[in-house]
């Protein structure tokens, strides 16, 4: 059965959610994807797969809170992304 368009983009997703290039935005955006990728609409993929486009620097100052990030990307997934708790031993 031939994958679907959605599906292409679920593990394209995923793999630049672990491949980020630095190991703590790999944890924070890969654990995110672990747990919520395959739950994401349609649009609220699309938001995601805009955040993967954002520098490691920027988007990890977005989900500390250090920096507010621009209309365009204060989104639903960016806060759900900034407000997850994850259990560092267990994910």
């Amino acid at each position: 059965m031939p994958e679907s368009d959605l599906d292409v983009r679920r593990k394209r997703a995923y793999f630049l959610s672990w491949h980020r290039g630095t190991r703590e935005m790999d944890l924070l955006i890969g654990r995110f994807a672990d747990h919520h990728l395959a739950s994401l609409t349609p649009e609220q993929l699309e938001r995601y797969e805009a955040l993967l486009q954002v520098p490691d620097a920027t988007l990890y100052a977005w989900i500390t809170g250090l920096e507010d990030p621009p209309a365009d990307h204060d989104t639903d997934v960016l806060r759900w992304l900034c407000n997850q708790r994850l259990d560092p031993v267990n994910g």
